[in-house]
Formats: C-alpha cells, structure tokens, sequence
C-alpha cells in the first residue's frame, strides 16, 4: 500500500491502521468513515486518498460526508432511505387510524343493534311503535354505516397505495445503496452482510465456499493507462465474473480491484471447477480499445477459496479465503486456491471493520 496515508502509520493489519488513522484524526468510528479510510489505505481512488490526507487531524464530519458523497454518492443516501422509512411509517399509522375508525364504526353499530334487540323485547311497548322506532334507527345507522364503510375501504385503498409507492422507494434506495456503482455488482456493504449470515445456517456449511478474486498486476494497469481505463477494465472484469456463474451466485466487488464469490449449493470440488471457469473466461476475453486498438490485456485473476465448513465463522472464512488468494498470487498468479492447513499469509486482512 503505497499511499500517502498508509505511510503516516507503522501498523501491519490494514484494520488497525484505518482504526488508528481515525483515532488520531479524531474521526467517528462510524461505517461511512470506515469506508472512505479503507478505500483511502487500499488507494483504489488517488484522488480520494490525497482529499482524506489533506484534511489532517481536523476532520469535520461534514467535510467527511462532502468527500464520501462525492466518491461514493450511492454509498452515502442515509438521509433519503431514512426519509423513505419515515414516509412508510407515517402511512401505516394513518392506516391503522382508518382501520380502528372501521373497527369503531362496526362496533357502534353492533351496540345498536344489541338496542334495538333489547327494545324489541320489552313488553312494556307496544310492537307497532317498537318495529316503527327500530326501523327508522337501523335504516339510518345502515345508511351511515355502509357510506362511512365505503368511504374508509377507498381511503383504505389510496393509502395501501400510496404505501406500495414509498415500498418501491425505499427497495430502490436499499438496493442502490448496496450496489457498486461502477460494476453494478454488489458492494463491500452488501458483502458484510452477505458473509456475517453464512453461519446462520449450520446444515449448508459444507456446500456453502466464499471466493476472494483480485486482478492480477491491477495497479501496473493504472499506472501504465491511467484510472479511466482502469475503471473500464473494472466494469468488464465485473460482467465476465457475472457473465460466467450461476444467477443465484452472490457477487461483489469490495475494493479497488478486488472481488468476491458466495457459492452456495456445490461441495468443494465443484466450486473449484467454477471458479476455474470463471478464470479462464477473463483469460480468454480480449480487453482492447475498440477505437485506437491498444490492447490493455491479457487481464488475469488470482482466486482464494475457503470452505465454511473450514472455519469457525466470518471472520476465519475471510482471512482464510484471504490467506489462499495470498497463496495463489505468490505461487504466480493467474490461478484458483482452495485453503489448506499449513497455509500462511504475513498479514491477513479483516473483514470486521465494516460490520455495523
């Protein structure tokens, strides 16, 4: 990591240094801070990292959410999904007052006809003033009744759609908040996510593998044909990966050039056959400029794997899908490797500074 905040500190776990670079800057331990510091540390923006860096140890939060919405405006729309919550909120509490009006309404109703029951068999009355009496009551509480019940089943109706409106919305900001902007794949905040509830399910540990993938040479890329080419090449590396698996495969970028697999369903060996089809795919797919003709590639991955059933939880996974990804850039790139024990990596990075 060769930017600018990496070097203020001396701290091997890239989670300590964005926690002990935030400490001494005085910035909230909060998500969004997290992300615009790992995103800084792992330099997958030179831009973001030197507007972080020339913030020193004044940091406002303001200043921070300028630069997070700036960089990631699609990460940073708290405020609207917020705002979307409390619309959803607000309409099913007039719901509920249309319903409980329907429910009074109904039981005033009931009451008078338990009345006018009762009236009917007093036998201190004569029949034809009781029956005269009854009906003129029914007849106008049935009038009133049947008209506010209308009215309510219609404002019951707009309300129900007006609800299903702000739904949409509020799905609509959720998924754009969990989405990569620039791959359209899911994001490290879905990831989270996504990994923390592999354990949730102790029957599919051995068919459940989480897939770290990282480009291989990426920064030479960016150095050598600056970042909108690299961000091109992001967004492709991203449709070939999802190009080449299952639907149902959950796929994310988490950083810079970085990638991750959950493959659920196939034991080890099927995942390996998989993540293979997914490396000889960018292997064999041409990235060059359809104008000039420059020809950016051959662009290859490395891939780290690691079954659930081989770890205690998230974070094990992670660092051992990490410590094979390690494995199979070291032992020359362009390749997929499962975690074995006896594996090590120097530093393995941390999962758990994204957790909420």
């Amino acid at each position: 990591m060769n930017t600018p905040l990496a070097q203020k500190v001396q701290v091997p776990d890239i989670a300590a240094q964005v926690t002990y670079a935030m400490r001494i800057m005085g910035v909230a331990p909060i998500p969004r801070n997290y992300e615009l510091f790992y995103e800084a540390y792992i330099g997958s923006s030179p831009q973001l990292t030197r507007e972080i860096a020339a913030l020193g140890n004044k940091a406002t939060q303001e200043e921070l959410d300028a630069i997070g919405t700036k960089h990631f405006g699609h990460h940073h729309r708290a405020e609207a999904i917020n705002g979307a919550h409390d619309k959803m909120v607000s309409q099913l509490e007039s719901l509920l007052h249309l319903l409980k009006q329907e429910q009074s309404s109904l039981e005033n109703y009931n009451r008078l006809l338990d009345e006018t029951y009762t009236r009917i068999n007093n036998k201190n009355v004569s029949s034809s003033e009781i029956i005269k009496s009854a009906i003129a009551v029914l007849s106008e509480a049935t009038g009133v009744t049947i008209s506010e019940g209308k009215e309510r089943v219609e404002d019951v109706v707009q309300k129900s759609r007006e609800m299903d409106v702000v739904r949409r919305e509020l799905d609509e900001y959720k998924r754009i908040a969990n989405t990569d902007s620039l791959t359209q794949l899911s994001n490290r905040r879905a990831f989270d996510d996504k990994v923390a509830a592999v354990y949730n399910n102790t029957m599919m540990h051995n068919v459940t593998a989480l897939v770290l993938a990282d480009i291989d040479h990426f920064k030479k890329i960016n150095d050598t044909y600056g970042h909108p080419v690299g961000d091109k090449i992001l967004a492709s590396v991203g449709s070939v990966i999802r190009a080449s698996v299952r639907k149902d495969i959950f796929i994310a970028r988490t950083g810079g050039e970085e990638f991750a697999m959950i493959i659920e369903g196939n034991n080890q060996d099927e995942v390996m056959l998989i993540v293979e089809r997914v490396r000889l795919a960018l292997e064999h797919t041409p990235f060059r400029n359809s104008k000039t003709g420059v020809n950016y590639g051959p662009i290859t991955i490395s891939l780290g794997v690691c079954m659930a059933n081989e770890a205690e939880g998230p974070a094990e996974l992670y660092s051992k899908a990490d410590t094979a990804l390690y494995c199979a850039k070291n032992g020359g790139r362009n390749r997929a490797m499962a975690f074995e024990d006896g594996m090590k990596k120097e530093f393995a990075k941390s999962w758990l500074i994204y957790r909420k």
